[in-house]
């Protein structure tokens, strides 16, 4: 296998000088581009990736140490050198506390800035090995973490199709996806990485809890509206369908959306024209649907809670997470990468993991998926006084060989119903807190008590 080159960009308004720094760069083996104006080196930034930046402090128009907050910001994998005939020291202070990895003061030998990048090359070659070791630990690369704010670690087959369905959604931008599965799995990563998957990726990404929009501003919030349409409207809003406009306008828990709503979303899918609230004016919009749910919809379609119409809309391209339950091949690796994360959080020494509690989480039924596991590592390594984790460590009330879990997550309505009413008893019937505890707004849980038809007493005076 070839030696990969270092590819460099110079970025020098004196024309003479880059050509001749890049020749001197090209013998040595880098490719190597040049640019003289900030405007030409953006464009550069954007037709190919590079590996370092050599960039000048003096440039017509905006100052190299613009141009430097500007790409560690756009590009902060790469690495730059500034270079200047005019810095003083706190101009390279600054340089530096902007994320510059060398200065180099204007005339400067040519082994000067070949040392200074060998001593890049070296960074990069170890930054890069580190890198490796983290994808090796997720299904995603590190730039796709990056841009998605989310990891997404697991071994499995289940959870290595699931992404492949997503890596093929992405392909597909005009494609409705249907996400489901239970709450706690992850559903909303698996959208965030088919956005940021796709050619869509600088276009927003508009997340929305359906059930947490109260009824008296569900037109509002997806429509938006005028100023003067209704008390309190003081000035245009964007709704969700135009702030989503060219991206993805991601639906969360889609199946309690109110189904008047529904209708109306329905007709925004099918014209990609909307009005806002109070307005006569028609304006474009184009944009993907992903929706998620952890209900049975065919179900609610029975019951006629939702649309048959809007359902087919959606489901072009369904995709499934299984419970954590279900693939237990990924407990570990969860297992050691939130360690890991909750170690450096709470600055605490990295603690040993014990092989009996790798056997005892795999025996457990997750009735909250990868969002419970996570909050129990969370909260043993907060209350862990020696070097290694154990069962003890964990609340683990239910495994698979016992009684009380198994039967719980045979039914979701029943198993929902039943986390409902345990967060609210553990939570003193508090609803913030309980939302808090089940990752729900507190309007979403409102309207599943409703559902349930589960009421808090007042005390009697």
């Amino acid at each position: 296998m070839s030696k990969m080159k270092l590819r460099v960009l110079i970025l020098d308004d004196e024309t003479d000088f880059a050509e001749e720094l890049k020749e001197f760069l090209q013998l040595r083996d880098f490719e190597v581009y040049t640019a003289n104006t900030p405007g030409e080196g953006f464009e550069s930034l954007r037709r190919r990736p590079y590996d370092l930046m050599i960039l000048d402090i003096k440039l017509p128009g905006m100052s190299g140490l613009d141009i430097l907050q500007q790409v560690k910001k756009l590009y902060p994998s790469m690495e730059v050198i500034m270079i200047s005939g005019h810095g003083d020291m706190d101009t390279v202070i600054q340089a530096m506390r902007d994320g510059a990895i060398d200065y180099l003061r204007k005339p400067f030998r040519h082994i000067d800035i070949q040392l200074s990048i060998e001593r890049t090359e070296k960074y990069l070659k170890l930054y890069r090995r580190y890198l490796e070791m983290q994808d090796q630990h997720s299904l995603i690369s590190s730039e796709l973490e990056r841009m998605i704010d989310r990891t997404f670690i697991g071994e499995s087959r289940p959870i290595r199709q699931v992404l492949e369905l997503a890596s093929t959604a992405a392909k597909y931008p005009n494609t409705n996806v249907l996400i489901t599965g239970e709450s706690g799995t992850g559903k909303e990563i698996v959208a965030r990485i088919i956005h940021y998957a796709s050619e869509q990726r600088n276009q927003p990404f508009c997340a929305v809890n359906s059930s947490a929009v109260t009824d008296s501003l569900l037109e509002s919030e997806f429509f938006g509206h005028v100023k003067g349409s209704f008390t309190g409207a003081i000035n245009d809003k964007k709704g969700y369908f135009e702030v989503a406009n060219g991206g993805t306008l991601f639906l969360d828990e889609i199946a309690d959306m109110p189904f008047a709503l529904q209708a109306k979303l329905l007709r925004a899918i099918e014209e990609k024209k909307i009005k806002r609230v109070g307005g006569n004016e028609e304006i474009q919009v184009d944009f993907r649907i992903i929706a998620a749910t952890n209900h049975n919809v065919e179900n609610l379609i029975e019951s006629r809670q939702f649309r048959l119409d809007l359902f087919h809309r959606l489901n072009t391209l369904t995709i499934n997470i299984p419970p954590l339950r279900e693939r237990p091949e990924d407990i570990e690796p969860l297992l050691r990468y939130f360690v890991n994360y909750f170690s450096a959080k709470l600055n605490k020494p990295l603690p040993k993991i014990n092989a009996q509690l790798i056997e005892s989480l795999k025996e457990y039924d997750f009735p909250g998926n990868v969002r419970e596991l996570r909050n129990m590592i969370e909260r043993a390594m907060i209350f862990c006084n020696t070097q290694t984790l154990s069962p003890v460590d964990f609340q683990l009330s239910g495994s698979k060989n016992g009684k009380s879990a198994r039967s719980v997550v045979l039914n979701l309505d029943e198993q929902e119903q039943n986390l409902i009413l345990q967060a609210l008893n553990e939570c003193g019937y508090n609803q913030v807190l309980a939302a808090k505890m089940l990752g729900i707004s507190r309007d979403s849980l409102i309207r599943r008590m409703k559902k349930f038809n589960i009421r808090i007493m007042k005390e009697q005076d």
